[in-house]
């Protein structure tokens, strides 16, 4: 019936939609999570603002994601560290380019 196709068609866009913003969604997950566990280092009073912000870039780049060292902001206070970065995805859809916004974080 044309109900069913119609369901079919709407489910098949569905999947085609999610199968092309999940990965972008747990690479930032994974950054997320690098940044972290890059926060609650025993060598944290050691390390400058530039090195935090250069492992940031790089665990970004190993994930292929487009974070560049203006896009990470670091705040180091004693043994405090705060890591945050923003930065934009454009995925190229059927039609459209969604752009999505990320701002994973960091900190103790």
């Amino acid at each position: 019936s044309l109900r069913r196709g119609l369901a079919l068609v709407l489910l098949a866009v569905f999947v085609l939609i999610s199968a092309s913003l999940a990965p972008w969604f747990l690479r930032n997950l994974r950054l997320q999570q690098y940044m972290e566990n890059l926060t609650q280092s025993a060598q944290i009073d050691t390390r400058t603002p530039e090195w935090f912000r250069s492992q940031v870039v790089e665990r970004a780049r190993q994930l292929g994601l487009p974070v560049e060292e203006r896009d990470v902001q670091v705040e180091v206070s004693g043994a405090t560290v705060r890591l945050a970065a923003r930065y934009v995805v454009p995925v190229d859809l059927p039609g459209y380019t969604v752009k999505l916004h990320f701002a994973p974080s960091g900190g103790r």
